[in-house]
């Protein structure tokens, strides 16, 4: 349920990218005004993250995800009829308040039921379903919008949605009487304990790196396959459906693996560090040499780039849960998620600057490959071992 639920939460916040170069002629919106809406969704995103990550500690994390879902799926039916930038723009940050639950409340519940050697598989699981999203929403959405419109696709995406909401209150009620997950001690961390630990500070930086790089794929790969690489909105939907698979295969294999690793023997912190820093590298060379490359050579280019991601990310959630431990690990998603989305926040708008400015990709595509390897040391060198954190008492 889990997996699904953020399937539709990446399928919805990933629809308006898809749709912008239908709605940027249909509404006149220029290329910053697109990478405007794109970013909006971050400034709530990021700011109610705070809001999540206290409430999924101190509440029940199912019921949470549930109102947030029932948020986020209802601006996304409003967003079919929206008939121009401001009302776009109000509808993305709705969008953003209500998906901004989702890791804080995946976090806990993951650090609740799954032991720590376990967590890869479990987190790259999420993450696959979090790649099948913006595959699906490329590969069929792309191919549906241009059939019959963008605005049909939101209404019915969204009111679609809600049949999640039925077996997942089930569940909830009955994992309502499920025993707590074990901890290493009573006390109950704040988010002041939590902004006192220096691995915490790395996974912040190394999060933003991450964000960046994966945001503006997000973001701006429909509309640079259609309007710079002259693809249709099939072709578009195929490419961006491939891309975005490659970055789910590569989590499945990666969490699968690390977990293996783990299990016989090797190090907890070399091996999540190592797929962690090791994928977000990858990506960001293979984003770099885009910025150069032909149309043919960046569109694998791109799928490289995809899969570097998926690497990382398979491990990026178990290496939080496992230092925060099952009381803090909503407060440290939801910290760490706010300083994730400020790149968020950064990424389209400054790539839809710098694509008006120079008429092309190049320097927005050199300016991700700089952010994403910046957060590489910062895995390696100020993240400490990959414990939980003896918290104060």
């Amino acid at each position: 349920m889990l997996v699904l639920s953020v399937f539709i939460n990446y399928v919805d916040r990933g629809s308006l990218s898809i749709a912008a170069p239908l709605l940027s002629g249909e509404l006149q919106l220029s290329p910053s005004r697109i990478g405007i809406l794109l970013s909006c969704f971050f400034w709530t995103y990021a700011v109610v993250q705070l809001f999540w990550g206290w409430a999924v500690d101190r509440f029940d994390a199912g019921a949470a995800l549930a109102i947030g879902f029932v948020i986020w799926s209802v601006a996304t039916v409003c967003t079919g009829f929206a008939m121009g930038f401001a009302s776009l723009l109000g509808l993305r940050l709705l969008l953003g308040a209500g998906e901004s639950v989702a890791y804080p409340a995946y976090s806990k519940i993951l650090s609740r039921h799954f032991p720590a050697e376990r967590r890869g598989l479990g987190n790259s699981s999420i993450a696959a379903g979090l790649a099948a999203g913006p595959a699906f929403g490329t590969l069929v959405g792309g191919v549906l919008m241009g059939a019959f419109g963008w605005r049909p696709f939101f209404i019915v995406l969204g009111l679609t949605s809600f049949a999640w909401l039925v077996p997942w209150m089930r569940i909830r009620l009955r994992d309502s009487h499920a025993p707590p997950h074990p901890a290493l001690d009573s006390h109950e961390p704040t988010m002041g304990d939590v902004l006192r630990q220096r691995s915490a500070w790395g996974t912040f930086a190394g999060l933003f790196g991450f964000t960046y790089q994966w945001y503006f794929l997000l973001a701006w790969l429909p509309f640079f396959l259609v309007r710079e690489r002259q693809l249709s909105m099939a072709e578009m939907g195929t490419v961006g459906g491939v891309s975005y698979l490659c970055f789910g295969v590569a989590s499945l294999a990666a969490g699968w693996l690390s977990d293996r690793w783990i299990g016989a023997g090797r190090s907890r912190t070399t091996v999540r560090k190592g797929f962690m820093a090791g994928g977000q590298a990858i990506a960001a060379i293979a984003i770099a040499l885009c910025a150069f490359a032909g149309p043919e050579t960046s569109v694998a280019l791109l799928m490289v780039a995809n899969a570097g991601l998926g690497l990382s990310v398979s491990n990026l959630w178990a290496i939080t849960q496992t230092l925060a431990g099952p009381k803090a690990s909503g407060k440290w998603t939801g910290i760490e998620n706010f300083f994730g989305s400020l790149a968020g926040i950064a990424s389209p708008a400054v790539a839809g600057f710098a694509v008006e400015q120079t008429g092309h990709f190049s320097l927005a595509f050199a300016i991700t490959a700089v952010v994403g390897f910046l957060g590489v040391p910062a895995w390696i060198y100020v993240v400490g071992p990959i414990e939980q954190v003896r918290w104060r008492r």
